[in-house]
C-alpha cells in the first residue's frame, strides 16, 4: 500500500505480517534475520525471520490452558502470526486480512488503512464457537533503532515491571523499576529511554499500565523522524516494551536491534498466567471485540 509519504508491504501468507513500513524511503521496521519462509504450527519465533510487525494472539508465551476437548498448548508468540490470511484489497491504501484459529475458535480480522502519514489498524476478534473463549492480544511491531535513539513515553509512566531480562540485568520477572532510569542487578543505573548498540547484548521485556495520554513514541535521531504508536487505554490497558540491542536470539548469527512498542490487553506474556491472575479477556459465544492502534510518522524539527 502507498500514500504520499508512507509505503507498507504486507505478506498475507505469513500471518499477514507487515514486512516493511517506509517513510520517504526510510525503513522503520526491523529487517529479517532469516529468509521469509512458511511458519509451522510449533516453531519458535526465533526460528522465523523475527522481523517486521506480527500479531500475538491468543498468547505471547508458550503455555497450556484447559480447552473443551482437553489441554490446549499455545505455541510461542501465539497462533495467528503463523496462519495464512484471506486478503481483500480496497484500493491503494486499504486492505483487510482475516484468519481463523485452529487451536482456539477465534477469528481475527484486521483492516489496515493509510491516512496521510498514519497507518491505522482496526481489529476485530470474534468467537466463532458456542462456548466462552479466553485470549490476550499484543501488537508486536519491531521498530528499527540506532544507538542514541529515544524511547519517549508520556509523563504519566513512572514505573515498569520486568517480564524477562537477558542475563537478568534488570532482575527477575516481577522486578519493578522507575522509568526511565532503572537499577542494574549488578549495580549501577541505566537510562532505558536511550537505545543501545547491537554489541550491548541486551534484551528486556517490560510492562506498564498504558499511559492515559494514549501514545508511546520513538525518536530516530539520525533519520530525524518520530514514530508514534497510538491506542485507546480503555480497550488496550497495558503497554509492553521490548528493548533489544543484540541480546536475542541467542546462538544465531544475526540479532535484533529494535524497540517494540506494544499496546496489549494484559501485563504479561502468558495466557495461562493471565487466566490465573484475572488478566485474560473472555469472549462469549458468537461475540466479538474491536479496538484500534495507529502508527504515525512525523519529521523531527
Amino acid at each position: 500500500m502507498k500514500a504520499d509519504t508512507l509505503a507498507v508491504e504486507v505478506l498475507p501468507a505469513l500471518g499477514g505480517k507487515i514486512a516493511s513500513l517506509r517513510y520517504q524511503g526510510v525503513e522503520l521496521l526491523q529487517a529479517p534475520l532469516r529468509r521469509y519462509a512458511p511458519r509451522t504450527a510449533e516453531m519458535g519465533y526465533e526460528e522465523s525471520d523475527a522481523s517486521g510487525f506480527d500479531e500475538c494472539v491468543p498468547s505471547v508465551a508458550v503455555c497450556e490452558i484447559a480447552g473443551s476437548a482437553g489441554i490446549v498448548r499455545i505455541p510461542d508468540h501465539g497462533e495467528f502470526w503463523r496462519l495464512p490470511c484471506d486478503v481483500e484489497r480496497r484500493g491503494e491504501r486499504e486492505v483487510r486480512l482475516r484468519a481463523t484459529g485452529r487451536l482456539l475458535p477465534l477469528r481475527l480480522e484486521r483492516t489496515l488503512k493509510l491516512d496521510g502519514e498514519t497507518l491505522r489498524i482496526d481489529y476485530r476478534l470474534e468467537n466463532v464457537s458456542e462456548r466462552e473463549v479466553p485470549y490476550l492480544w499484543s501488537a508486536h511491531p519491531l521498530f528499527s533503532v540506532e544507538e542514541g535513539d529515544a524511547i519517549v513515553l508520556p509523563e504519566s509512566v513512572r514505573q515498569v515491571t520486568v517480564e524477562e531480562s537477558a542475563h537478568a540485568r534488570l532482575g527477575l520477572k516481577g522486578s519493578v523499576h522507575e522509568w526511565p532510569v532503572a537499577e542494574l542487578r549488578g549495580g549501577g543505573k541505566i537510562d532505558l529511554s536511550h537505545a543501545g548498540d547491537i554489541r550491548d547484548d541486551t534484551g528486556d521485556k517490560l510492562y506498564t499500565p498504558a499511559p492515559s495520554e494514549g501514545w508511546a513514541a520513538i525518536e530516530r535521531k539520525q533519520a530525524a523522524l518520530r514514530v508514534q504508536v497510538g491506542f485507546d487505554r480503555a480497550l488496550t490497558p497495558y503497554l509492553g516494551l521490548w528493548l533489544c540491542y543484540g541480546g536475542w536470539p541467542e546462538g544465531q548469527p544475526k540479532h535484533q536491534q529494535c524497540v517494540a512498542l506494544e499496546p496489549c490487553t494484559a501485563p504479561g506474556d502468558s495466557l495461562a498466567e493471565a487466566l490465573e491472575r484475572g488478566w485474560s479477556r473472555m469472549l462469549a459465544p458468537g461475540r466479538s471485540a474491536s479496538w484500534r492502534m495507529t502508527i504515525a510518522v512525523s519529521e523531527l524539527s
